[in-house]
């Protein structure tokens, strides 16, 4: 089969590699989608602290918002499974210490993450070997569009959950990427007041278009009462800025991972007595995003603004985007896409 592969920082191209087989409690999946995350960029750039911890290695093979189709099951899956439409969880814990014990496998020391930690390959392929307990069935309502965004939907409506705000309260969203406008939505959903910051108004139109209450540049934001801030930037500076602006007795939820460390001031924390929830996984929220899009209430897919082949990811990685996408940040990937050029 067909698989993007990163050798490198820079280094990438597109392999015939062995297909995945499934082995007891795995099936393997044929991938619809497959989303371009700033998770892999970082790998791209050489940037991912996973590669400086000695969690992850040259070469890998990326993507870990996916969908697609279940073609062969291994010994101890359900045979119901075959067939079905799915998608599924990225973190893929030990199964026997205390943490994957009580359901904590994103945190477990010794998880794999699928194309990201460990060497499990990812999405960025034709196939995808994938445990069965890591997956989650796509009702009809579903598509395969909407499918390779349940991973990053879990990750958005965790830090909504997290922010903890009643019908009414004030969210100040930092961001305009795709974590920051499902979170918006998610948001919105839940009927609380969505703002925006973003650094260029063509991306504060469109999460106008989306149903923002506000959508505002960083000179231009008002002087309101944010009951929530979260901040879903690669900007160090933002964390601080966080926890300026929001409502004592508030809460800040860090999901943006910058390249160097972010600071704030813990006295100031404690002075306003204001509660920090960082996010790392959508695991525990896949199950709750898939159901508010199921239902309607969340449409994931004008986030998407272009879908590519596998033979374009390595340009996708090193910025390039196609001349006639849409305003959403997202780029997907069809690995079933081949061009006849």
């Amino acid at each position: 089969m067909r698989a993007f592969v990163l050798n490198g920082p820079g280094d990438a191209e597109v392999h015939d590699v062995e297909p995945p087989r499934a082995d007891h409690g795995e099936v393997v999946v044929d991938v619809h989608r497959a989303g371009v995350c700033g998770t892999d960029i970082e790998f791209f750039t050489g940037a991912m602290a996973y590669l400086h911890q000695g969690h992850a290695e040259y070469p890998l093979r990326l993507g870990h918002e996916w969908s697609g189709t279940v073609t062969a099951i291994g010994e101890g899956v359900a045979p119901s499974w075959l067939g079905q439409r799915v998608t599924g969880d990225t973190m893929l814990g030990c199964g026997r210490c205390h943490r994957c014990l009580d359901g904590r496998q994103h945190v477990c020391a010794d998880r794999f993450e699928i194309g990201i930690r460990g060497g499990r390959h990812g999405a960025l392929a034709e196939q995808l070997a994938v445990p069965a307990v890591a997956l989650r069935s796509l009702p009809a309502s579903v598509d395969d569009v909407a499918g390779a965004l349940v991973e990053p939907g879990g990750n958005a409506l965790r830090a909504v959950l997290g922010a903890d705000l009643e019908p009414g309260r004030r969210l100040l969203i930092w961001g305009t990427g795709t974590i920051a406008l499902l979170a918006m939505q998610f948001a919105i959903a839940a009927k609380v007041e969505t703002h925006l910051v973003g650094l260029s108004r063509a991306s504060l139109e469109f999460a106008e278009s989306l149903g923002a209450n506000g959508a505002w540049l960083t000179s231009g934001l008002p002087d309101l009462r944010w009951d929530g801030v979260i901040d879903a930037t690669d900007d160090r500076a933002v964390p601080a800025l966080a926890l300026d602006l929001v409502e004592p007795g508030g809460r800040v939820v860090f999901i943006g991972l910058s390249g160097q460390p972010s600071t704030i001031d813990t006295r100031q924390l404690a002075f306003k007595d204001v509660t920090a929830v960082g996010i790392l996984s959508g695991s525990p929220g896949l199950t709750g995003a898939l159901e508010q899009y199921a239902a309607g209430f969340v449409d994931p897919r004008p986030l998407v603004g272009a879908t590519v082949e596998l033979d374009q990811v390595g340009d996708v990685l090193a910025g390039w985007r196609p001349a006639d996408a849409g305003p959403g940040p997202k780029i997907h990937v069809d690995p079933r896409q081949r061009s006849t050029v």
